[in-house]
């Protein structure tokens, strides 16, 4: 007979080390390329020596003359801290007895479970590696009754539950932790369940304007490309407009206010700069989808074969000159990144965890509830230890 305590075991035993290692290789192929590490880490916080620049202690002289005088490595410090990443599974308690009697019918509930765990964290995990650590999915841009219209859809999906908020991050009342129940894509509206809105209620030509994050996530996601790609600000607590090297290589393509088509030439105008520059070789390009068939579509013009590569976590991908190029939903429309993989490590206090009471176990019925749920968590942050070496190009066609 199945119990509690058999499941408690099995979560920790069994289904924790292949939950982790899904999540960790299998989420998205630049997440699978990017070094998971506990180094650096400090209590809560991350703390990483950076250098940058070359030595300057070296010269020409005389040949009795003086010396040149010593020049040190530099060196600054990147301070973040930890955040909480957080996944949770429920079961009902009429579930869980009516499969208690069979082992397979438990292991199906158990594994049901764990399949839409994965699912969601690898959705939300994808997302936030591009995303600037604010949370936002994206910016209201007015509603008719009932539904929301917004700027973009490609970070939602249905049975998101997310918060309404004002653009200076205070909740709006009556629209926090509601469920996605439908996404309009073609006209990018969704409904809330559970929501009923007069016509603009929420609408950016009001002196507020609003946008929608995950439930209780506003500024607490990992730092992502889109902090990494602004031109000012700061950056893990280093002012851009002091260090130079915090701002990467962003170019527009744009011609006469129409996209361009990407070429090889292009592609290697951006490798050769970050390589004079910096010292950073790229060995991984993410884009939209659209980007992609328009990179596929110089391919037919111009050359005979198309080049495939298998990467880590069993994703395919065409390539360039050994770099594989990937198309990723999360990532804007008209927009290629040019990364150096090896500059990013995701710094984290330990790997995927159940969150453990003080008996040890890790599932637990929900205060005043007939429901059982136990909850992985992660405490960890994305830094790029080179940021000047990275590049994203705008302006690109879509095909």
């Amino acid at each position: 007979m199945i119990t509690l305590t058999n499941a408690d075991k099995a979560l920790k035993e069994v289904y924790l080390g292949v939950v982790s290692e899904q999540l960790n290789t299998s989420v998205n192929p630049l997440l699978a390329k990017i070094n998971q590490t506990t180094n650096d880490v400090w209590g809560s916080e991350i703390k990483k020596v950076a250098p940058f620049g070359i030595n300057g202690g070296i010269g020409a002289g005389t040949e009795t003359g003086d010396l040149p005088v010593a020049a040190s490595n530099n060196y600054e410090q990147f301070t973040l801290s930890l955040k909480n990443l957080y996944g949770k599974i429920e079961i009902s308690d009429k579930a869980m007895r009516s499969s208690l009697n069979s082992a397979g019918a438990f292991v199906n509930l158990l594994n049901a479970e764990m399949e839409g765990l994965i699912k969601a964290s690898a959705f939300n995990l994808g997302r936030m590696l591009y995303g600037d650590g604010s949370g936002k999915l994206a910016q209201i841009v007015d509603n008719t009754t009932n539904e929301i219209e917004l700027d973009s859809v490609r970070n939602l999906v249905e049975g998101m539950v997310v918060d309404v908020l004002k653009n200076n991050g205070t909740a709006v009342s009556g629209l926090s932790a509601k469920r996605i129940v439908s996404i309009d894509r073609a006209n990018k509206k969704i409904t809330l369940e559970g929501v009923t809105l007069t016509a603009h209620d929420v609408k950016t030509t009001q002196s507020d304007t609003f946008f929608i994050c995950v439930q209780g996530s506003y500024g607490k996601e990992l730092t992502g490309l889109g902090a990494i790609f602004t031109n000012s600000g700061t950056l893990y607590g280093l002012s851009k407009s002091t260090y130079s090297w915090l701002v990467p290589y962003m170019k527009d393509l744009t011609e006469s206010n129409a996209t361009v088509d990407i070429s090889d030439v292009k592609i290697q105008t951006v490798l050769d700069n970050l390589e004079e520059t910096y010292d950073s070789k790229i060995d991984y390009i993410c884009c939209s989808a659209g980007v992609k068939r328009n990179y596929q579509n110089y391919f037919s013009q111009y050359r005979t074969n198309v080049d495939y590569m298998d990467l880590a976590g069993g994703y395919k991908a065409i390539s360039y000159n050994g770099i594989p190029i990937v198309s990723d939903r999360f990532i804007a429309p008209n927009t290629m990144y040019l990364l150096n993989t090896k500059e990013f490590n995701l710094h984290q206090l330990c790997d995927w965890k159940w969150l453990e009471g003080e008996d040890g176990r890790v599932i637990k019925q929900n205060a005043g509830k007939p429901t059982y749920s136990a909850t992985l968590v992660k405490y960890a942050d994305l830094i790029c230890n080179k940021p000047g070496g990275q590049a994203k190009l705008t302006g690109i066609s879509e095909s």
